[in-house]
């Protein structure tokens, strides 16, 4: 169902009607379940293949001639090689597809981007890669390539690509990733994104770095602190970004289960900060 529209998320993005804002009905509903990992077979291609395992899917199309002039959420498939030594639980299907349909439905309904409505799942080898400028890898701290997948994630990256990474937590998820990337950017190293840089102020201006919870959970590790982790290529391009000790895909996946974590996570942190990082390296 739809609920009646409330001001509040158009507030928090009033300045993407430079952009063109379209204001729709919020796609808040009442309950559900899901999460944990899934089985999806080789050769399915997009997150609307995929039944939800939350509340359900925003549905939508874009008008005829606008097929392929449209923004695409793709994400990582890394089921090719093991995961990591001492690789903590979830893996590549984390939040998938809810995450991935919500988040792109948001895309749609409050900024003028026309946006893929099925969303797309894609390995690192996969010659189309390049075709997709944004890409996104759920629990970083699971992800296990072969060399090939290192190969091709390193020249996707790059040569223009982006990747963002979210629910990794803790210093044992952050060993694992930094080791991946020393294979995957070598010579290259993370940083924390100050809260200074023009992404915190690319469409919403967001003051202060927070915490998104597993909707179940709360806060996974007592004590860990929100940290926005970049990697930038030599000629000063954003090329990676971890939202490390953050669950920001269940506040896209779980928005409609639960009213008081749609207002308190999605609405004010993970869709803001996803549409600004979004439109900063779409446009950097």
């Amino acid at each position: 169902m739809r609920v009646p529209f409330t001001p509040r998320l158009l507030r928090l993005l009033l300045p993407v009607a430079a952009c063109g804002i379209a204001a729709a009905g919020l796609w808040a509903q009442s309950r559900g379940f899901g999460g944990g990992q899934i089985y999806v077979p080789p050769g399915t291609r997009t997150a609307r293949e995929i039944g939800s395992r939350s509340v359900g899917t925003p549905e939508w199309e874009n008008p005829r001639g606008y097929t392929a002039d449209v923004f695409t959420f793709a994400r990582l498939r890394y089921d090719a090689a093991p995961r990591p030594p001492g690789g903590r639980r979830g893996g590549w299907t984390t939040d998938l597809p809810d995450a991935d349909l919500n988040l792109s439905y948001r895309l749609q309904q409050l900024t003028s981007l026309r946006v893929d409505p099925d969303a797309r799942l894609i390995a690192a080898t996969d010659p189309e890669l390049p075709n997709y400028p944004f890409l996104f890898a759920a629990a970083p701290g699971a992800i296990g390539l072969t060399e090939a997948e290192i190969l091709g994630l390193r020249n996707y990256l790059l040569n223009g690509g982006f990747l963002l990474m979210a629910d990794s937590w803790g210093d044992s998820d952050w060993v694992l990733i930094e080791r991946l990337f020393a294979t995957v950017l070598p010579g290259l190293k993370f940083e924390e994104l100050p809260i200074e840089h023009p992404l915190y102020r690319a469409v919403v201006t967001i003051r202060e770095k927070q915490q998104v919870p597993n909707i179940r959970m709360g806060i996974k590790i007592p004590g860990t602190q929100i940290q926005h982790r970049v990697i930038f290529d030599r000629q000063g391009r954003l090329v990676a970004m971890a939202l490390h000790n953050s669950d920001d895909s269940d506040g896209w996946e779980r928005e409609g289960e639960n009213h008081e974590y749609f207002e308190k996570y999605a609405e004010k942190i993970a869709y803001p900060l996803a549409i600004n990082i979004l439109v900063y390296v779409m446009t950097h």
